[in-house]
């Protein structure tokens, strides 16, 4: 399953924090920028929600500025769907390959790193494909039903207030 990772601050000096955010496996780096509440992948034409699953990359996702909430969805878990806020400087995404995810920014945007691990095989053109709930049968289902996501990160007041005031649309 997906995992939040810690990782190590070196040391805290007034407006200024050093972090150690090494993922010893990692070979590959992404830097992904979103210009306020954008949403990755969009919803497709159809307005069904779109996501992305990579068949031989393990993401590690870390917010940099702003944050940003992950719905991450795997039918070999024994809870499928997840919500998880990843708020700035706070862990590391670990989504695991086959993993069914898609993001939102907080309205401000964010910026993340993914420390990618990927397998020889991955090309760009087979881990960078987008999925659409529309024409995935057991993932509409799951999306269209009452099953509720479990949410993890909304620790704060602030995210918590996020999370209850976002209504997110279930897919059609």
């Amino acid at each position: 399953m997906f995992q939040l990772l810690n990782f190590q601050k070196f040391r805290d000096t007034p407006s200024v924090q050093f972090f150690d955010i090494t993922i010893p496996t990692s070979n590959a780096r992404d830097l992904v920028y979103h210009e306020g509440p954008a949403i990755s992948p969009n919803n497709d034409d159809h307005d069904s929600w779109q996501f992305y699953l990579h068949p031989h990359q393990e993401d590690n996702l870390l917010a940099l500025s702003g944050g940003r909430t992950f719905h991450l969805i795997n039918f070999e878990w024994s809870q499928p769907y997840h919500v998880v806020r990843l708020a700035a400087n706070r862990h590391i995404l670990q989504i695991p390959p086959g993993t069914f995810h898609r993001s939102e920014s907080d309205p401000d945007g964010s910026l993340v790193i993914n420390q990618a691990v990927r397998a020889e095989s991955a090309t760009v053109e087979n881990e960078f494909r987008v999925y659409s709930s529309g024409k995935i049968p057991k993932l509409k289902q799951l999306l269209s039903s009452d099953v509720q996501p479990l949410y993890h990160g909304f620790e704060s007041e602030k995210t918590i207030a996020f999370r209850e005031e976002k209504h997110y649309p279930r897919a059609a």
